[in-house]
């Protein structure tokens, strides 16, 4: 299959996540009385707001983004990928916040990270990882090493990311993954101090 077959076939899973991620029950659900071209048109009028999402959802959708851009091969600009992203879904995602650094920092240190990880793939190669379980990994060791938050925390959520987005029992293979590289992290920040 050519590369255009295969980009095709991650905006697909892409798109259908991403539709899972901003369409509830509740936007399915018509109000008593409510006609359904009124209900479109008020949908339409209104963005998602970035800032209604909860940490979550802003995790997916970092991870959204960093599909999109593995899916380019990192040739299309994140601008353009969020772009893309807000016009498609109606989002509000702002080109300069917190979201934009975070992806940019992902992929331009995604080199690095990977190297991070590589020591801990017992009877593994990298090629082996999938792209979903590779994308996990990399945003989740990017939090370790360049924030504050709570190791525990970063890994339950990559966890939670791997279990929505990646094969059936990828969320073991993140975990043995992060839990080692976690500790080395804490090691490495004890001797630094």
């Amino acid at each position: 299959m050519g590369h255009s077959g295969r980009t095709g076939q991650f905006y697909l899973r892409g798109f259908l996540i991403m539709c899972s991620l901003f369409i509830s029950t509740e936007d399915i659900t018509l109000q008593e009385g409510e006609s359904s071209s009124a209900k479109a048109t008020e949908d339409s009028a209104t963005p998602k707001s970035y800032k209604d999402l909860s940490r979550r959802d802003v995790r997916s959708l970092i991870f959204h983004f960093l599909y999109a851009a593995e899916a380019f091969n990192y040739e299309e600009s994140l601008q353009s990928i969020i772009d893309s992203f807000n016009r498609g879904f109606d989002l509000d995602v702002p080109l300069d916040g917190e979201l934009f650094m975070i992806v940019n920092g992902v992929i331009t240190h995604r080199d690095e990270l990977e190297k991070i990880y590589e020591p801990f793939l017992a009877n593994w190669r990298s090629e082996r990882v999938s792209v979903c379980t590779k994308l996990i990994l990399l945003f989740a060791i990017w939090e370790l090493k360049y924030t504050d938050t709570d190791a525990r925390i970063i890994i339950n959520e990559a966890i939670e990311l791997a279990k929505c987005f990646a094969e059936e029992d990828a969320y073991r293979f993140v975990n043995g993954i992060l839990d080692p590289v976690s500790k080395e992290f804490r090691k490495e920040s004890t001797i630094d101090n």
